[in-house]
């Protein structure tokens, strides 16, 4: 291909002045200089409320090897030599300037590529039509040889040329498929469906990062989370990913429930907010102990007592599976975990602090984020205001930073050693019989009147 042989629009976008900057400066060098990828797409959809862009997601592809792009700038950091990629920093923030590539061999996870002299060199490797366009940020130009505009007007989703080969060449293109389809709320084009589905069962082949950060991507970049996942179950990327979920499917979850467990589960992932990723994967993963706990009643119809230990189980597999941080593992485990362990709903400020001992103010306020959630999934009349009294009630104990642990005790170990007590055993009775008295009347809690307790009902 050469520069020209596609029609040129133009179009008038809004980017950062560095981008122009820089483009003209390579330009200026002798360097073909265009800006393509999300930042480019988002930008023409910017008019629909649906872009995000930050002024470092400006992208810039250059006929410019790396090492002519250092030359030319002062400040550059090699982020990806080897890839062809050099980040420019400009105005305070680093622009990565790529060299034009094209692909001489892939794999499915890795592609090898060879640098090119032809922007659409460049856009023929990408893989979706609406990723496939450039914008030149001088001349304003629109370079869209594969019809992307036209794609994004009528709300379809195709791959840039044979799509058996376009997932081939790396299969997450899979998942950033049902990822983009689910966010732009688009139709994947019936060839660029059927190539899909045919590439599922070689995603196993993915590494778990790559699989984790995908998701992590649903969870982050929209509101309406479940148009993707709903597509990962209607082409069977489920079942392959995570089938666990997948048992959860048309599961009847008896009466009191007019949605089966998976749709419900997507219901309270989108009453979440995409700031809060784990809280959203707490709430797809909070059914999953539901199937292996499903029993009769006398009635004839179904309990899941116990689901959540079961779920807590397969909640932690699956983020090992995925490569998940300890902390990460630990937070949505324990949430999914504890998602029916409230207190009384009449449980006196004592009650609670007690409740506190085995539920830590620490998980608190994404515990009741996410029982409001399963509310809104499934809005049992009542509900909403029980959940809003607990809270009041909760949040009001909170706020006296309430000890519910001997550390927290106004004399330690040292103290009792002073009075001529020995340690041992005996020091953990005595301090966690302290910690009983000061979460019924929080008062006690002073040095003076600890110390005046031990020595009169205590024997050294």
């Amino acid at each position: 291909m050469t520069s020209g042989s596609a029609p040129l629009l133009k179009v008038h976008l809004n980017p950062p002045d560095a981008v122009r900057k820089i483009t003209d400066r390579l330009e200026k060098a002798g360097y073909s200089t265009w800006t393509v990828g999300g930042a480019v797409r988002d930008a023409l959809l910017g008019h629909a409320g649906l872009a995000e862009t930050k002024a470092s997601d400006w992208d810039l592809a250059t006929r410019a090897r790396p090492e002519e792009v250092r030359r030319i700038f002062k400040r550059t950091v090699p982020i990806g030599i080897e890839h062809g990629t050099v980040g420019v920093l400009m105005d305070g923030v680093m622009y990565e300037v790529t060299t034009f590539r094209r692909d001489i061999e892939t794999d499915g996870r890795h592609a090898v590529v060879q640098f090119a002299d032809h922007i659409e060199d460049d856009l023929s490797r990408r893989d979706f039509t609406f990723n496939a366009i450039a914008w030149h940020a001088v001349t304003e130009d629109v370079l869209d040889p594969f019809h992307g505009l036209d794609d994004l007007r009528d709300g379809v989703l195709r791959t840039v040329g044979d799509p058996a080969q376009r997932f081939a060449e790396d299969y997450l293109r899979v998942l950033r498929a049902l990822r983009f389809a689910g966010h732009f709320v688009m139709t994947i084009e019936p060839d660029t469906l059927r190539a899909l589905e045919a590439a599922t069962p070689m995603l196993a082949r993915l590494s778990a990062e790559r699989i984790r950060d995908e998701l992590w991507k649903v969870f982050t970049k929209t509101q309406h989370a479940s148009a993707a996942l709903r597509l990962y179950q209607s082409t069977g990327t489920l079942r392959v990913l995570y089938p666990e979920l997948d048992t959860l499917v048309g599961l009847d979850q008896g009466a009191g429930h007019t949605l089966d467990a998976w749709t419900e589960s997507l219901a309270a992932v989108d009453a979440l907010p995409k700031s809060r990723p784990l809280l959203r994967m707490a709430a797809l993963l909070h059914k999953i102990g539901m199937p292996s706990a499903r029993t009769r009643d006398l009635r004839g119809g179904y309990r899941f007592t116990g689901h959540e230990i079961d779920g807590a189980r397969k909640a932690e597999a699956l983020m090992l599976r995925l490569k998940a941080s300890n902390a990460d593992t630990a937070r949505v485990t324990e949430l999914v975990r504890k998602q029916s362990d409230l207190f009384p709903p009449d449980a006196p400020p004592a009650g609670i602090r007690r409740w506190l001992r085995h539920v830590p103010p620490a998980l608190v306020y994404d515990l009741f984020r996410l029982r409001f959630a399963m509310w809104r999934a499934n809005p049992v009349p009542g509900g909403k205001e029980d959940l809003c009294e607990r809270w009041r009630k909760v949040h009001a104990v909170l706020l006296e930073h309430p000890v519910i642990e001997t550390g927290g005790l106004a004399i330690n170990g040292a103290d009792l050693k002073q009075l001529g007590f020995t340690p041992g055993p005996r020091f953990g009775e005595i301090l966690r019989d302290l910690l009983e008295r000061v979460m019924e009347h929080p008062n006690l809690n002073t040095r003076e009147t600890l110390l005046d307790i031990v020595e009169t009902e205590y024997t050294p």
